[in-house]
């Protein structure tokens, strides 16, 4: 199972190993010689067809449910190497349940996360609905050019520019989010 990430504003996707998903909703420690934990929300969908390069009028057969999440940027001081940054144990926030992709279509369903109780990010202030889907589309084609998907693959889309959640000086730092007034995850970044 592959995590293939497109970073906010980038049209390249990558892929995080699968060690990194959290299915769980545990705290997460912070590996020594980290200083700085990054985060970015995002969108991600749930791949249900097997493919390879992808054409845009068809890549909404390849996907079937969506939820909201967060990825976790494990950053020490001076360094921003994608590969060491990306990869760390349960970073990568992909909650469940699933929900349907008829659910994205209602605009009463926020998405909101908080960082010790102050709003961090929501949704619907930030996109329009179109503008997801023909994100989701143009992201599940652009992963495919690369790696061949397969079925139980997630394709994850940043939805905004990373930003500093916690930092080594600062401390431990609460974590929420929620989606259809469900609780998707409530955590502790813990240094």
């Amino acid at each position: 199972m592959n995590i293939i990430v497109r970073p906010y504003g980038s049209g390249m996707c990558y892929c995080r190993p699968d060690t990194t998903w959290e299915r769980e909703n545990k705290d997460f420690y912070v590996p020594e010689g980290v200083d700085i934990i990054e985060w970015a929300p995002i969108l991600f969908v749930r791949i249900c067809k097997a493919g390879k390069c992808i054409g845009k009028k068809f890549a909404s057969r390849y996907y079937d449910a969506f939820n909201y999440g967060a990825l976790l940027y494990c950053r020490k001081e001076g360094s921003d190497d994608i590969a060491f940054t990306s990869c760390a144990d349960h970073s990568s926030l992909l909650p469940s349940p699933l929900y349907n992709m008829v659910v994205l279509e209602s605009p009463d369903n926020m998405f909101e996360t908080s960082r010790n109780g102050e709003k961090a990010f929501s949704y619907p202030d930030s996109f329009s609905v179109e503008g997801l889907k023909e994100l989701i589309e143009e992201t599940v084609c652009r992963a495919s050019e690369m790696t061949s998907v397969r079925i139980g693959d997630y394709v994850a889309i940043e939805l905004a520019e990373k930003e500093v959640l916690a930092s080594r000086e600062e401390g431990d730092v609460s974590f929420k989010a929620r989606y259809c007034e469900n609780d998707l995850y409530d955590l502790n970044i813990i240094f």
